[in-house]
């Protein structure tokens, strides 16, 4: 869906709701310059791909980290850093 970004200004709260169910893609001047999308959405399609304090990262995530495991297979690398202090 596309708007004017006139048409966004007057009825935000609508275009809100209908960024629920699809992106809503705001034109100024005949270009898109913004894409308005939902909260989940958004999270789909960032999570994992930027970095973020530990405070903000939520229960399973953070129990994922805490059980993950390196495979046996790459165990020679610890002698790579055996003598690495930062």
């Amino acid at each position: 869906m596309k708007v004017t970004i006139g048409e966004f200004q007057n009825n935000v709260e609508l275009y809100q709701d209908k960024a629920e169910r699809e992106p809503v893609a705001i034109v100024n001047d005949g270009e898109t310059r913004s894409v308005l999308v939902s909260a989940a959405l958004f999270e789909t399609l960032v999570k994992g791909r930027l970095s973020r304090a530990v405070e903000h990262l939520d229960e399973d995530t953070l129990a994922a980290i805490r059980e993950a495991r390196v495979s046996e297979e790459y165990a020679h690398l610890d002698a790579l850093i055996a003598d690495w202090t930062p």
